[in-house]
């Protein structure tokens, strides 16, 4: 097995810059800011958000949910024109069948043609 292939595994201090939370935990992560927490000495990593400031962990932001989300999706993303109704949509369909040409008048006979032969 090849030696230094790994950065070296320590004891991180991570600091939530949120909350202020703090808490060890293992990581290879390598940084020059030192922190003393609980009489030791740690390397630090300051974070944004974790899990004592992330609403959902906190639970101060709820969802409310008064409409379905099938409603939601199809009020944003539905169709801009207006809904026509059944008959307007088969009077369409047989306007657009009798502009269409014939398929019938365009087949051949069914009957093979030789090639003359060189």
């Amino acid at each position: 097995m090849k030696k230094d292939t790994h950065p070296p595994y320590q004891k991180v201090l991570f600091i939530d810059s949120a909350s202020g939370h703090r808490f060890v935990c293992g990581s290879t992560l390598q940084t020059d800011a030192r922190e003393t927490f609980q009489g030791v000495e740690y390397p630090v990593s300051y974070l944004s958000i974790s899990s004592s400031s992330h609403p959902f962990f906190t639970g101060s932001k709820q969802l409310v949910d008064s409409e379905g989300r099938v409603e939601k999706f199809k009020k944003r993303f539905g169709p801009k024109q207006p809904v026509k109704d059944d008959s307007e949509q088969q009077d369409e369909q047989k306007e657009d069948e009798k502009k269409k040409p014939a398929a019938h008048a365009k087949k051949d006979s069914g009957k093979k043609v030789a090639k003359p032969k060189k």
